[in-house]
């Protein structure tokens, strides 16, 4: 480096100084942040952006992991959408589980939750709630599986028989009927254990004198106090309750797959990642899945914006 690139150093930065002196206001004010934050937005940007930005390149190729992807442009999502009846059938039944499981799940999180808060022994209730979400899928599907057994030891079934509800066993995970129906239970109970933590955490953070000053402006009730004190403070925990929902509605696979099998009987519980792990894992079909992938992550993403847009903060 010569004495003339030295001595011009000093002159570009009075330049640039002199030029955005907003720019530059802002940064000095704000680097420090951004240093804290550099760790995060370099593993963000490496486990997710870097992962989405490839399954959407991958979906518009024809890539069997043994040979170089070929560009297919657009027809992954043709045959999608036009041609795969069986992913038609697995869009159907994970918007049914959805639309079920996701807004129950997430009611009846809040609810037991809110009992809870008024209950004395808060640890053990707590406690028992929130056990089934840290066992694995499949191991809460076999304790499961004994009470939706098809013959006349189980559980459900021998209740029903001895009332004298039904006369023949149920075949529970075998009948297309039912088993949707079954993993959706299942899927409830275990969903319950997250979003009931984070709840009832919000309703433990909550400051006890906004209530009695809700007392003296003319709440008279519990049910008033949950909608013109709780629900307004607690929008964050019930818009990442809603967004929880919403990722383990439409990401169900293993519970669906150890009580029905794989694929389930006439694909009645056969789901969209259930679809997209055939193509990826058993297949190697990569093109197609990641177009699968695409297709679920869209709609993950709207419902979670317009989830964002209800539960906004008022500032």
């Amino acid at each position: 480096m010569n004495s003339l690139e030295i001595a011009d150093k000093p002159n570009t930065r009075r330049f640039l100084k002199r030029t955005f002196p907003k720019l530059n206001m802002w940064w000095q004010k704000n680097r420090l942040g951004y240093a804290f934050l550099l760790p995060f937005l370099t593993l963000f940007t490496i486990f997710i952006v870097v992962p989405v930005l490839v399954a959407i390149g991958l979906s518009l190729t024809n890539f069997n992991m043994l040979q170089p992807p070929t560009f297919v442009k657009l027809n992954n999502y043709k045959l999608l959408f036009l041609d795969d009846d069986i992913f038609l059938i697995a869009l159907k039944n994970t918007l049914v589980f959805s639309i079920i499981t996701g807004p129950l799940g997430f009611i009846m999180s809040f609810l037991v939750a809110w009992v809870i808060d008024q209950l004395r022994f808060k640890g053990f209730f707590s406690l028992a709630f929130y056990a089934p979400s840290l066992t694995s899928g499949i191991a809460m599907s076999i304790i499961w599986l004994i009470i939706f057994s098809g013959d006349r030891y189980g559980y459900l079934n021998n209740i029903l028989i001895n009332l004298g509800f039904i006369v023949e066993p149920i075949l529970w995970t075998k009948d297309v009927n039912y088993i949707l129906p079954v993993v959706m239970v299942i899927s409830i109970w275990m969903s319950m254990g997250t979003g009931f933590l984070v709840f009832l955490a919000g309703f433990q953070n909550l400051d006890s004198e906004l209530f009695e000053a809700g007392k003296i402006d003319g709440i008279k009730n519990k049910f008033q106090e949950l909608r013109y004190i709780t629900f307004p403070l607690m929008k964050p925990q019930l818009l990442f309750g809603a967004i929880n929902s919403i990722v383990n509605s439409f990401g169900v696979f293993d519970v669906a797959t150890a009580v029905a099998g794989m694929p389930s009987p006439n694909y009645a519980a056969h789901t969209i990642v259930a679809h997209l792990y055939d193509y990826a894992f058993i297949r190697f079909n990569m093109g197609y899945a990641s177009a699968i992938a695409v297709v679920l992550f869209i709609m993950t993403y709207s419902l979670g914006q317009i989830c964002m847009r209800v539960f906004k903060s008022e500032e």
